[in-house]
């Protein structure tokens, strides 16, 4: 079973590049952020003619998450549970095939101490203590998405030009770290712990041809998950096509019986 994350920066933009993928790479499961599409204009019939049910919610020009399954989806969670109708559309969550599948498009934060950037620290907070109350550890549970942190010096091109930087300050660092605590595997990092790859590279500045980039997109999964893991690795190839999302997917295979 495969599950892909990826920030693809307008669905209506760029259906044509997650249908193509989706159906290239034979993905099970792809959990989609910033699909800037309020829900009566999301392209539904497209992709479930694809093979994909989905879940979604989003608002126009921003934010906005999104499950496409093969698989039946049940058990739908969108936003917090404390959330009211107003608040952004960061995270859906839902059960497939035997997993309780956490899609999230952390905040950016803009600017380091603005409300912005307060306001990432305590989404992060509040991501932490969902998974307190309402996950267990034992169970099978993947949270991924647009994370908007490297967590480790490796995940940034360099070090240097990055430290203390948006994405890459301790304070995000730390708040990440917490979200990890509860009892997450970076299965990425777990198979390649040498591997210095990216799944996000700014459209300025050459970025991408100079592989100027950062890992900033993540599955992460329960230590029952994890070792039911046969490999995760990140897609670079769509980031190369016609107009692309300033991100590329991230792909995790699982033994799921």
């Amino acid at each position: 079973m495969k599950i892909a994350t990826w920030n693809i920066n307008s669905i209506n933009v760029r259906l044509e590049h997650v249908l193509k993928w989706g159906q290239d790479t034979e993905t099970d499961v792809i959990c989609l952020q910033e699909t800037k599409s309020v829900d009566k204009n999301f392209p539904l019939e497209p992709i479930e003619e694809a093979g994909y049910n989905a879940v979604f919610m989003g608002e126009k020009s921003y934010n906005g998450v999104a499950i496409l399954s093969k698989h039946e989806i049940e058990n739908v969670q969108k936003n917090f549970p404390d959330d009211d109708e107003d608040a952004p559309k960061r995270l859906i969550a839902a059960d497939i095939n035997g997993i309780h599948i956490v899609n999230t498009y952390i905040p950016n934060g803009t600017e380091l101490w603005t409300d912005k950037f307060d306001f990432k620290l305590d989404w992060l907070q509040r991501l932490r203590k969902y998974f307190d109350e309402k996950c267990s550890t034992d169970s099978d549970v993947l949270l991924c998405g647009d994370f908007n942190v490297a967590p480790e010096e490796i995940d940034v091109w360099s070090v240097k030009r990055w430290e203390g930087k948006l994405h890459f300050s301790k304070p995000e660092r730390a708040a990440i770290h917490h979200v990890k605590q509860w009892g997450f595997t970076d299965v990425f990092r777990e198979k390649h712990p040498d591997f210095q790859e990216f799944s996000w590279w700014n459209y300025r500045m050459g970025a991408f041809p100079k592989n100027h980039g950062l890992r900033i997109d993540h599955i992460w999964t329960s230590k029952s998950l994890a070792e039911k893991c046969k490999d995760c690795w990140i897609d670079k190839e769509p980031r190369g096509w016609e107009r692309p999302s300033d991100h590329t997917p991230v792909v995790a295979e699982f033994e799921i019986s």
